[in-house]
């Protein structure tokens, strides 16, 4: 097996829906996934939306270079389908590895939407999850118009402290259906929440976040779950995405002992940090 090129991206966590104000923003963790493009077909486990051949439909339909006969080979760790930006991280690592092997030199922001026209033609997002795709590219956060394209979508944009902890709380697979109308009825707490993060204050926007998306998709024990977090120390906490799995956000000094509450619910927890550099570019073996 010859590799004919590669590409990794992180995994994120929430810190604004974009199904709530009409606006997104997440941040990296350093989760990552892995695509190498091969040199023979593939079978790949895990990929429940048919991600990849979306992939390279975009790829084929933006008329870029493609080999004639190639497979894909993926490795990560992100958990799949918490909330945690997995389908971000392989589209965007997939179109890296592309990118490699074909020599095309895009850059992030014309990855970012090739991912965005991926996940829409999979059905794997709702909004294209252009929030989320700058989070799997680049370090820090991105509040983000997700009707614009990847170069004209950023609205404003800071960095995390790294040296923080990042927990992640999972709690088995998502068992709800995501209404958009059930997150319009929530607009007045993603409102607090959006300006929040417009005045620089990313960890406030991420709790208010969740307690808007805890309502919208009638997750009452999340929100019982964040509630105890945040009296036992931590900065910040809520549900990622849509979900189930919860972020929370701590000084590393209170990381044990909030994770040893998470432990005595029976959860488990994966202690991670913000992503402090850009995922490595492509690579070519």
């Amino acid at each position: 097996m010859k590799v004919l090129g590669s590409g990794r991206a992180n995994g994120a966590i929430s810190i604004l829906h974009a199904l709530g104000a009409g606006r997104g923003c997440s941040v990296g963790i350093q989760l990552d996934t892995v695509v190498q493009i091969i040199d023979k077909p593939n079978e790949v486990n895990g990929d429940r939306h048919g991600l990849l051949a979306s992939v390279e439909t975009c790829w084929r339909d933006a008329g870029l270079p493609i080999p004639d006969e190639f497979g894909w080979k993926v490795e990560s760790s992100i958990p799949i389908g918490q909330g945690l930006k997995s389908s971000s991280a392989l589209s965007c690592a997939a179109l890296r590895a592309l990118n490699s092997c074909s020599w095309t030199g895009l850059s992030n922001s014309e990855i970012a939407d090739l991912a965005t026209k991926s996940q829409l033609l999979s059905k794997c997002a709702i909004t294209g999850s252009m929030d989320d795709n700058w989070a799997s590219l680049e370090p820090g956060w991105k509040l983000v118009d997700p009707s614009m394209s990847a170069s004209e979508s950023i609205i404003i944009q800071g960095k995390m402290d790294d040296s923080l902890s990042v927990l992640v709380c999972l709690r088995g697979d998502r068992s709800v259906e995501i209404s958009s109308t059930r997150f319009l009825e929530q607009r007045q707490i993603f409102e607090r929440a959006l300006a929040s993060i417009m005045s620089g204050s990313a960890l406030d926007s991420l709790s208010s976040n969740g307690m808007a998306v805890s309502a919208a998709t009638g997750d009452h024990v999340a929100l019982r779950i964040s509630n105890l977090c945040i009296a036992s120390g931590a900065i910040a906490c809520g549900i990622s995405g849509s979900g189930p799995a919860i972020a929370i956000v701590c000084f590393q000094e209170d990381a044990e002992s909030i994770s040893g509450i998470i432990d005595e619910m029976g959860l488990h927890t994966i202690q991670t940090r913000f992503a402090s550099h850009a995922s490595p570019l492509e690579e070519v073996s």
